[in-house]
């Protein structure tokens, strides 16, 4: 017999699943409604920041990021291996090259207690309360060795683009870029719900965020993604493969 986790977690993908069937569908009628994002950067279009204007103090109540916050999530990709990650807030900050000071969070994943693949992101918030994603410096690992640092961008350098990872009112149908360095980097975002239920692990919430991540550079990446106020991430899905994958929260420490 299904747990009540479980059933909570297939009926919340259910709705998802419609949700995303209801956009497609208005992606032909003039693009639809994207007004509500239409001040979030888009695609490559460059934007000019204020350092001024960002502090490293995340408090947007979707993904609070206070130092020494610490969340940890099992993951089962779509090759039904069984990951741990681990993503901690540090008490440091970085100097972004395009003159914003940004928040250091390092995303550990590891399989049978041997890193995978070890990032620093790096975060700021801007005056309006939206979460800016900076770029990252990403190491991927076999045998105890880095074999790639693909994937790694600074925002100001070489062409490369900040994006928003969360913004300050989410709206749905609302639209963003997450990240941008051609041919690299290129994540992005849309607010399907403001509504959802989420059981995982860690516990059940109602009123979950759940947004849409998708990559041009990657066709068959097609995340759903679920964010419960004065936690984060709590529940990420991949229904762009077979079999799909899952990361779901076990674990959560605020700052």
């Amino acid at each position: 017999m299904a747990s009540i986790a479980s059933r909570t977690l297939t009926i919340a993908t259910a709705s998802v699943l419609a949700a995303v069937a209801i956009g497609a569908c208005g992606d032909d009628d003039d693009n639809g409604d994207q007004s509500a994002g239409s001040d979030l950067p888009q695609g490559s279009e460059p934007v000019e920041l204020d350092p001024a204007d960002f502090t490293t103090e995340i408090d947007n109540p979707y993904w609070p990021m206070r130092a020494g916050s610490r969340w940890v999530y099992d993951e089962i990709d779509e090759e039904g291996k069984v990951l741990k990650v681990e993503v901690t807030v540090t008490d440091r900050t970085k100097q972004i090259a395009n003159g914003v000071e940004a928040l250091v969070v390092r995303d550990v994943v590891s399989e049978d207690g041997e890193p995978v693949e070890v990032t620093d992101d790096w975060y700021a918030q801007d005056a309006d309360g939206n979460i800016w994603y900076l770029g990252e410096d990403t190491a991927e690992y076999e045998n105890g060795k880095v074999v790639t640092r693909a994937g790694s961008f600074e925002a100001g350098v070489d062409g490369a683009q900040p994006g928003v990872i969360m913004p300050a009112n989410p709206q749905d149908g609302m639209t963003y870029r997450q990240e941008y360095y051609a041919g690299e980097a290129e994540d992005e975002g849309e607010i399907l719900s403001l509504n959802q239920q989420v059981a995982v692990p860690f516990g059940r919430f109602t009123d979950a965020l759940m947004t849409r991540d998708t990559n041009p550079l990657e066709p068959k990446v097609n995340e759903l993604k679920f964010y419960a106020e004065g936690v984060g991430p709590v529940l990420t899905l991949d229904i762009g493969t077979v079999g799909g994958g899952r990361e779901e929260l076990v674990s959560y420490t605020p700052g």
